[in-house]
């Protein structure tokens, strides 16, 4: 038996528990159970925030500041957080992630004021960013390599169905229950999560794992991040000829041309710039900024489409987004099968070209489209994302070095969250556009009485997000024809928003070309880290580090 099979049974700390331990299905299970609060926390606070601001009496700002401030804290740390896993292991960084994530929800559920709340979100956010990448990096040194693409595939349809669940469990609490259980229903997941991770996971460290920090390169990529992620969720607002807008965005280039020039002189970078020397590595994240950039982008505007526009409510909106969670369910892990047999190519390229067809189907929505057409899209988006989420997180990370892992998963991470960053702003921007042109011009041919400037402008600021305000409606103002031209601006706005993220996709079905899978070796792991040979799913003893 090999050296790590004897150290087995006194690291886990009791006779049964070799039999767990390190076993690669349970393994997922475990990190899917913490990684599944992380995804569901990315939507399921949205729905709580109208409650939020009317018990606490916050304003607008506020509110705001509860989805941005944790946004904000998981972009920046994604990179550093999975740097500390390839470090210190990523059992242990996973671990510290669920336990804070969980203890700062129950601080946050009994948080009496905005402020309280957006100082425990920005910690949760902190504690959830040490999760994904050690998750990612824990599947990666744990499964054998013909294995790992369905790992992730289940891996990513967890987190793919949690997302899209948010809406629908946040509804269902903050109606039936309270805002507050919104945040403590992470509490009993969170111990489930710790319990599994404390009983199955095993530590995971590659013989070349770094052994020291570069901490002006971790200054200066979180300032990069802060800058350019804060610059894109505040551009709608500021607009972007601003100089606030300008100067964030110029901040975050100057910072990542200094982080460029440090890791190139570094011994020991936080990401060494030789990982994008892989063009298909760098060809992977490109496509996942592209991908995130139109799914999460022009997934904002379906939620207003929904509900202002059908007028559904937010339990039934997520309802309706079923077919999109359910194609993603079952898409993931059977696009790992494919993956694994035919490489990530092909199935990128195909997901990526089914995604632009759903959204530009979408684009042709109009007020009084049936449940069936938008079903129909949403479950050919489903099917285009599933193996395109799958995809690129395996091109991601099976070209990275072993010892780099958890890198590699923060930076899949990260572009998922710079390009839904840029894709809300983008398309925010450009259906913001829309509104403002075409809702004067409609209001005039409806023969509705003229409005002032700061009246047009306020309509247009409702006819933005769909929204038909009563009080606004004057007594020489039919309700029906008003409300059919600030469904029609939304409309057009919308459409031109899809038909940009249309474009966007079909740009990334041209970097799948470049894709390929990396030569993913079965990693050597030091003696503390690897799992009983017994497993028949195990890696052999006799495994060494490649460069992938």
């Amino acid at each position: 038996m090999s050296t790590a099979a004897q150290d087995a049974p006194s690291e886990a700390g009791s006779s049964h528990a070799p039999g767990l331990r390190g076993r690669p299905w349970l393994t997922l299970l475990a990190v899917a159970v913490g990684v599944m609060m992380v995804a569901l926390d990315s939507t399921i606070v949205a729905i709580a925030n109208p409650a939020i601001q009317q018990d606490l009496h916050a304003s607008l700002a506020d509110v705001q500041w509860i989805t941005n401030g944790y946004l904000l804290a998981l972009a920046v740390s994604l990179i550093t957080a999975g740097k500390l896993g390839d470090r210190f292991g990523h059992r242990q960084t996973f671990l510290v992630g669920v336990a804070g994530f969980a203890v700062t929800s129950a601080a946050i559920g009994l948080s009496t004021s905005v402020p309280t709340i957006v100082a425990f979100r920005v910690l949760q956010g902190l504690f959830g960013a040490l999760m994904q990448p050690s998750a990612l990096g824990l599947l990666r040194v744990t499964f054998p390599p013909d294995k790992l693409n369905m790992a992730i595939g289940i891996w990513s349809g967890v987190v793919g169905a949690s997302t899209a669940a948010g809406p629908i469990v946040g509804g269902l609490l903050v109606q039936h229950v309270s805002w507050e259980a919104v945040f403590f229903i992470n509490v009993p997941v969170g111990f489930a999560a710790l319990v599994f991770g404390v009983v199955i996971l095993k530590d995971a460290r590659a013989e070349g794992a770094p052994k020291s920090f570069d901490v002006p390169g971790i200054v200066l990529l979180s300032g990069a991040m802060f800058c350019l992620v804060w610059g894109l969720i505040k551009a709608p607002a500021w607009g972007w000829g601003d100089v606030q807008t300008l100067g964030f965005l110029a901040a975050a280039v100057l910072a990542f041309v200094g982080f460029g020039l440090r890791e190139s002189r570094v011994n020991e970078p936080l990401v060494p710039l030789s990982m994008f020397r892989s063009v298909p590595l760098t060809a992977g994240t490109v496509l996942m900024v592209l991908m995130a950039f139109s799914f999460i982008g022009g997934l904002f505007f379906v939620t207003f489409y929904l509900q202002n526009i059908h007028g559904l409510s937010p339990v039934e909106s997520g309802v309706h987004l079923l077919p999109l969670t359910g194609m993603m369910i079952v898409g993931a892990p059977v696009s790992g099968v494919l993956i694994n047999r035919f490489g990530p190519r092909l199935p990128l390229m195909v997901g990526m070209i089914l995604t632009a067809a759903s959204l530009w189907g979408m684009s042709t929505l109009e007020a009084d489209s049936g449940t069936g057409i938008v079903s129909l899209w949403f479950v050919l988006l489903g099917l285009g994302l599933a193996p395109v989420m799958v995809g690129t997180t395996d091109v991601i990370v099976s070209n990275a070095p072993a010892e780099l892992a958890g890198v590699a998963g923060g930076l899949q991470q990260s572009a998922m969250q710079v390009g839904g960053s840029l894709g809300t702003a983008v398309l925010g921007v450009l259906m913001a556009s829309r509104v403002s042109s075409v809702l004067p011009d409609q209001w005039a041919e409806a023969k509705l009485p003229k409005l002032g400037p700061d009246e047009m402008a306020a309509w247009e600021d409702a006819a933005k997000v769909g929204v038909v305000p009563q009080a606004k409606i004057s007594s020489g103002q039919a309700t029906d024809t008003v409300a059919g031209v600030v469904h029609a601006s939304f409309i057009s706005g919308m459409g031109l928003a899809f038909t940009v993220a249309a474009i966007v996709a079909l740009v990334g079905a041209g970097f799948a070309v470049l894709t390929k899978k990396g030569a993913t070796a079965e990693p050597d792991l030091t003696s503390s880290s690897f799992m009983d040979p017994s497993d028949t799913d195990s890696p052999k003893a006799s495994s060494v580090i490649r460069d992938a």
